[in-house]
């Protein structure tokens, strides 16, 4: 499947010096570009999903601390200020 996609001059003027660099071809590289960030966006979405699970597995576990113990611990990590 061909897809036909417009790049604003400076996106491909950066593809194009990314190609030369690497000593590919442009349409190869921008092929990899998409298939890496295609995987990463997919692993990030699977990554999240666990993560609100386990929160959520945790939670009903009993495993869970109150908002004000979570903001002060927030503010001691940071340096926040306790009072505004």
């Amino acid at each position: 499947m061909a897809i036909t996609v417009t790049l604003s001059p400076e996106i491909e003027a950066k593809l194009c010096k990314q190609a030369a660099i690497q000593g590919k071809d442009i349409v190869v590289l921008a092929t990899e570009l998409l298939a890496n960030a295609i995987e990463w966006e997919t692993k990030d979405c699977e990554e999240a999903v666990a993560g609100i699970q386990s929160g959520l597995e945790a939670f009903e576990a009993g495993e869970f601390r109150s908002f004000d113990k979570f903001a002060d611990e927030q503010r001691r990590k940071h340096n926040l200020l306790t009072n505004l």
